[in-house]
């Protein structure tokens, strides 16, 4: 059963990836993803203070450590691995979906560059630089499937949750494009439903 799962789960994983490559291969930002991003990018400041605290989940150093204490509460070594594997994994990942848009990684710039009057929040956030896919959800997203087969009923869908709410807060404070971010939701549940199957979660 379990098997069934994660392999659906890297089906769904590898369309969202496919999906948002095929979508973002266009000259310029496409006017619906420019029109999805500033409707993101355009609410309320003051959602900038609950969104920044899911946003440290997309950190290597911080979603890992919290991946890891994760782990350690579920007293599952194999979980660790997983963990561990996913944050490389992340950087592997990225690299190959920037190889295969490497003809477009121009136009696919942060929003400071490449959406007309984006609002960047945080002193944190580029406003030049490539973009896609976004490495913080690649990160939360592969780490999400790790541990949520492990945590009680109740608490299995909150990794998933979490990995929503780093992607609108990326869009949000204006790190990422929309694409950015399911392009980096997909490699991340690829990534994370590999190492459930390679590793038995």
């Amino acid at each position: 059963m379990q098997t069934t799962l994660w392999i659906s789960l890297a089906v769904v994983g590898g369309l969202v990836l496919a999906g948002s490559v095929l979508g973002a291969r266009h000259p310029t930002i496409h006017p619906l993803e420019a029109r999805a991003f500033h409707a993101v990018n355009g609410l309320p400041d003051w959602l900038y203070v609950p969104l920044w605290l899911p946003m440290q989940l997309g950190n290597l150093v911080v979603g890992t450590l919290v991946g890891l204490a994760i782990a350690w509460w579920a007293g599952d070594w194999r979980m660790a691995v997983g963990v561990v594997a996913a944050m490389g994994l992340k950087l592997l990942a990225e690299r190959l979906v920037r190889k295969w848009m490497a003809g477009y990684l121009s136009v696919r710039q942060r929003p400071g560059t490449s959406e007309t009057g984006a609002k960047l929040r945080g002193k944190d956030v580029p406003s030049s630089g490539m973009s896609f896919p976004s490495g913080h959800i690649i990160l939360v997203a592969g780490i999400a499937a790790v541990v949520g087969n492990d945590l009680p009923g109740v608490l299995s869908p909150w990794p998933f949750v979490l990995t929503l709410l780093v992607m609108l807060g990326r869009v949000y404070v204006g790190a990422h494009n929309p694409l950015d971010v399911t392009a980096g939701l997909g490699a991340g549940l690829l990534v994370g439903a590999a190492l459930d199957l390679v590793l038995g979660l």
